[in-house]
C-alpha cells in the first residue's frame, strides 16, 4: 500500500511514521502533489501553527492539492483544523473541507487549563474509524465546535469535535498514533477502508 504523510514543516510527524511502521507500513513523507495524489492513503498530521502552517500549503499550491484529493485522507491534530474553513490562530483561512471554524480554549474556571493535555473520552462517535467510549491522547490549545461534520465528540470546558468526517476526508484533533491500542485501530481501520 501505497500511504503518503504531508511535508509542511510541522511538528510531531515522525511519531506518526512509527505508528505506521509498527502496522507494517512504510510511508512517504512529501510535500510533492504528484506523490500525494497517486498515493492509496493520505495522512495530514501534525502540530503547529495554523497561519505558517498555510502559508508552506499555499506557497506549493498543496492546500488545492488537498482539496482535489479523493483517496481516504486522515488529518490529525492541527491537520484536522486546517481543513477547516477558517481557524481564530493567526485570524487564518484554512483549506475549508469542513464548514467550521476553529476556536481557542476560553477558560471558566481556575482548574481550566490550556492547553489541554490528557486523555479523555470519545462519545456520540459514528463512522468506519472511531469506537464509542475509548479514551484516547489530546494536546491542544484550539478546537473545532460541534457541527453537522462532528464524527465524535469530546468534553474539555465544552462538547467540542473529537473528530470530523465528510466524504473521503476523516480527521481527528486527538492523537491516535499515541494513544495506545485504541489509537492503533483507529489509524488500522483508516489504512483499511
Amino acid at each position: 500500500m501505497n500511504v503518503a504523510i504531508v511535508k509542511y514543516n510541522a511538528g510531531n510527524i515522525y511519531s506518526v511514521v512509527n505508528a505506521l511502521r509498527r502496522l507494517g507500513v512504510e510511508p512517504v513523507l512529501t510535500d510533492d502533489a504528484e506523490q500525494l495524489q497517486r498515493a492509496d492513503r493520505v495522512l495530514f498530521p501534525g502540530q503547529g501553527e495554523a497561519r505558517s502552517a498555510m502559508n508552506y500549503l499555499r506557497a506549493r499550491r498543496l492546500d488545492e492539492v488537498i482539496r482535489s484529493l479523493r483517496q481516504p485522507v486522515f488529518g490529525i491534530c492541527v491537520g484536522q483544523q486546517l481543513l477547516c474553513r477558517h481557524s481564530e490562530e493567526g485570524d487564518t483561512d484554512c483549506i475549508g473541507i469542513f464548514d467550521a471554524e476553529v476556536k481557542r480554549f476560553s477558560p471558566t474556571r481556575h482548574e481550566d487549563k490550556v492547553p489541554c493535555m490528557g486523555w479523555n473520552q470519545l462519545y456520540d462517535t459514528r463512522g468506519p474509524l472511531l469506537t464509542e467510549g475509548h479514551y484516547v491522547y489530546f494536546v491542544h490549545s484550539y478546537y473545532v465546535p460541534l457541527c453537522a461534520d462532528t464524527a465524535a465528540t469530546a468534553n474539555y470546558i465544552q462538547p467540542y469535535s473529537a473528530a470530523l468526517q465528510r466524504d473521503n476526508f476523516y480527521a481527528c484533533q486527538f492523537h491516535p498514533e499515541k494513544s495506545g491500542q485504541a489509537g492503533e485501530l483507529i489509524i488500522k481501520k483508516f489504512l483499511e477502508l
